[in-house]
């Protein structure tokens, strides 16, 4: 296990070459903080930086549950308040930090309208995480918000919308129908500032195969045509998505 000192100086690195034109006295100050006390690790997808300021994740919460040993986390949709048939749900989560804890309980909601039109016909399970987070946030006196409590802000897509289309290319990426996918890949990653290791599992996992060497042309242009939608629309729903993946070490494919 990582001591606090060199848990603080590896979220220092990453936060700084992660976020290099928003790192400001403020932050750091926030993020050693955060690693003082709740051991939480940017590198392990526990903390990210989002619109000036630190969310902590989902993955961040239950792994300080689980280095807390907590005993238990129960949720139920809060039937009274809830509205399957708009989609809207609410649940109610409690979290036991020991056997004789009475529960801090939290609630979540979620409806098409908070929500990113992406995971539409998902809101249960939005609601549910949210409540979780919360009540997880309550219990270990986590001070700031969950990336996942965001609402969506993201307009709705318009269904006469054509999606965007990649420039011709040649079947070996080069010649003078537009540039190479990985060039056009590389340049989303810069544009969005996004974490090239996480994009890589993501884009592993989307093109259904074990490494990026195995995925076809084909997979890997729609790939990027879907990346940049979703950055486009709602980064921030990407950014949760992307941070819901482990890392790929420098190099891997």
């Amino acid at each position: 296990m990582k001591t606090k000192e060199l848990l603080l100086g590896e979220n220092l690195r990453f936060a700084r070459k992660r976020w290099p034109s928003q790192m400001s006295t403020l932050h750091l100050r926030a993020l050693r903080s955060l690693t003082d006390r709740h051991k939480l690790s940017i590198s392990s997808g526990d903390l990210i930086l989002l619109e000036n300021g630190w969310y902590v994740t989902h993955t961040g919460l239950i792994r300080l549950a689980r280095r807390s040993r907590c005993v238990g986390i129960h949720s139920e949709a809060a039937s009274t308040l809830s509205e399957p048939a708009s989609c809207r749900w609410v649940f109610k989560a409690t979290v036991f930090r020991s056997p004789r804890c009475k529960g801090f309980v939290g609630y979540g909601d979620a409806d098409p309208s908070n929500v990113s039109f992406l995971v539409h016909g998902a809101e249960m399970r939005v609601a549910e995480t949210r409540a979780v987070n919360r009540a997880l946030r309550k219990a270990y006196g986590i001070g700031i918000c969950s990336v996942e409590e965001i609402g969506s802000f993201a307009e709705p897509p318009q269904t006469n919308r054509e999606p965007k289309k990649l420039p011709p290319q040649p079947a070996n990426g080069n010649g003078n129908g537009g540039p190479k996918v990985r060039d056009r890949l590389c340049q989303l990653i810069r544009q969005h500032q996004l974490d090239p290791n996480l994009v890589k599992s993501y884009a592993t996992d989307f093109c259904g195969v074990k490494t990026l060497r195995d995925a076809t042309r084909e997979q890997v242009e729609n790939f990027v045509t879907h990346l940049a939608d979703w950055a486009d629309k709602d980064r921030n729903a990407l950014l949760c998505q992307l941070n819901s993946y482990p890392a790929q070490k420098e190099g891997a494919a």
